[in-house]
């Protein structure tokens, strides 16, 4: 475990961008402006994808955003399946050439969340802002100092993650109203209809609240699940994948009981710790550990996030993140085409309502539980490692391999 070390800001863990996929477009999108910059003199471009690039690219449409981002310089794109000795599950090489002769080249890790690491490299590497990095010593920092989680954040962080976290909220309600208010069928090839709008219309005149709950929770998740598979905007939750999970459970609370912009921004710091300890302990990579990685990370924030709004203790919200995350270990990433819509916009849904029931269910039963939220991030770490790769964003195994079309 790796609970000695360090941890980045959450202004790395929470970016806005373009979808389908913070591994697959925003990172690659941020290898090649890197690349491009740094050959401004370059005639031609040659861009390898590897591993789960190769494979899912297309769906994830890599190769259109290494094009779109490289030109108009002429650029080649590569998918080699074959290579199997990588670094990383999502290794792109990156080669520039002049007069016919290559005079730069890279190796890039897309490792989730939309961040890259350059091999032999400190480009791309954002510094180190939190010195703890298990949640049992951020809890006893908390504890003594009489603190809770989102004014650990923002004494470490500074005063300026206040308005970067406003920032992010404005973003991901800006996902859910426009993705509540389109229709259409998602680009692709699979024919799937947007649904989120007829999920938000469909009440029934019997609705009981639960009921009614659910509908709306699973919109508001269906709306960003659909802008991210229609490439438009949204926020890493902690990637694109699972982004609909923690703005659908915030933005319900802030509707149904009128929370201001102000408590979400303090959840959202809660719910960045979780993802942080995640990231920097595990993965939130769905081709390095399987979704659990990415939408069962995504529901330990949002447990954290609605622990934290809801006005919980230290245990209980550590205990609903544990809960969320011990009910997502071993979920495969098994995308069908390679595009992030069936299961993953289904999926986001059942999540989000996931991580409601992990608040509930550790505001009753807190005091007898036995498993720590750092034990359980590593058991996923390790999980994510036995998974086969058949099952982890390489289009060869589970749901991935139905002929589904329209």
């Amino acid at each position: 475990m790796k609970h000695g070390g360090k941890m980045k800001s959450l202004t790395d863990l929470y970016k806005i961008g373009r979808g389908p996929s913070s591994s697959h477009t925003m990172g690659p999108e941020k290898a090649c402006v890197i690349f491009k910059e740094k050959n401004p003199q370059a005639e031609a471009f040659r861009v390898i994808l590897y591993g789960s690039l190769a494979k899912t690219g297309v769906g994830h449409g890599t190769d259109r955003v290494v094009r779109e981002t490289l030109a108009p310089t002429p650029c080649e794109v590569v998918f080699d399946t074959k290579t199997a000795d990588l670094p990383h599950p999502n290794t792109m090489d990156l080669l520039a050439y002049r007069d016919g002769k290559e005079i730069d080249r890279i190796r890039v890790m897309s490792v989730g969340g939309g961040k890259i690491v350059i091999e032999n490299s400190e480009l791309a590497q954002t510094p180190d802002v939190y010195d703890l990095a298990s949640f049992a010593k951020i809890a006893a920092l908390c504890r003594e100092e009489n603190m809770r989680l989102w004014q650990y954040v923002y004494r470490t962080e500074g005063e300026q993650i206040e308005s970067y976290l406003q920032t992010i909220w404005n973003s991901m309600k800006k996902s859910i109203r426009t993705g509540l208010e389109t229709t259409g069928i998602l680009p692709g090839g699979l024919g799937v209809r947007r649904r989120a709008k007829q999920l938000i219309q469909s009440r029934h005149i019997d609705e009981s609240a639960e009921t009614r709950e659910n509908r709306l929770v699973c919109a508001y998740a269906f709306a960003v699940g659909e802008q991210n598979a229609a490439a438009e905007t949204v926020v890493t939750a902690p990637t694109c994948g699972a982004a609909g999970v923690v703005p659908a459970v915030l933005y319900y609370e802030q509707q149904r009981r009128g929370f201001s912009d102000e408590e979400i921004c303090h959840a959202l710091a809660a719910g960045g710790v979780v993802g942080n300890l995640i990231k920097t302990n595990a993965s939130i990579s769905g081709s390095e550990c399987g979704c659990q990685a990415e939408v069962g990370s995504a529901c330990a924030m949002a447990a954290a996030a609605l622990g934290e709004l809801f006005g919980l203790d230290l245990d209980k919200i550590e205990y609903a993140a544990e809960i969320a995350i011990e009910h997502h270990l071993g979920l495969t990433c098994d995308p069908i085409k390679g595009l992030v819509q069936i299961p993953c916009i289904e999926r986001n849904a059942v999540a989000a309502m996931r991580a409601i029931n992990a608040v509930s269910l550790a505001d009753f039963l807190s005091d007898s539980r036995r498993i720590s939220l750092d034990n359980v991030i590593e058991v996923m770490r390790e999980t994510g490692l036995d998974i086969s790769k058949r099952y982890k964003e390489t289009a060869e195994g589970g749901l991935a391999k139905l002929q589904v079309g329209e």
